[in-house]
């Protein structure tokens, strides 16, 4: 709003930056399960390209195997799973949500840090158990 002629202009707060301001968990859970949404639906490419080199033959599959094996893949397939978890499990926290269960800040705080703590044990778990059935069948 302009300031009548004659009179300094007041000073105005700043924003925070990003250096002081926390971001409350509630908020981190949210766009996290957003970012998390969207690489769901880039993976489904990841998916699809695996089901159409199995089907194509074993030249392709080989293909899709090395891309896989390699250390980035490995990261790839990794960011995958842990979306995966993590969606699925925060997606139950809006389940309960949306009964009316956990809307308490100290509860709704606590079930976002379990919802990131569970899907990082879980995506690692995936990974320890398709290891351990790669070493079985190696």
């Amino acid at each position: 709003m302009a300031e009548p002629a004659g009179h300094a202009p007041a000073t105005r707060p700043l924003s925070p930056s990003l250096q002081i301001y926390r971001w409350p968990v509630t908020m981190a859970t949210s766009i996290v399960h957003r970012a998390t949404g969207l690489a769901l639906s880039a993976g489904t490419l990841l998916v699809a390209w695996w089901l159409l080199a199995a089907a194509s033959g074993a030249h392709a599959y080989a293909l899709f195997s090395l891309a896989a094996r390699h250390p980035v893949g490995q990261i790839v397939l990794f960011g995958f799973v842990w979306s995966l978890a993590f969606h699925l499990l925060n997606g139950i926290r809006h389940l309960a949500w949306d009964i009316g269960i956990g809307f308490e800040v100290r509860t709704a705080n606590r079930t976002g840090a379990l919802v990131a703590a569970l899907s990082l044990i879980l995506a690692v778990l995936v990974f320890a158990i398709a290891y351990t059935a790669k070493g079985l069948h190696a």
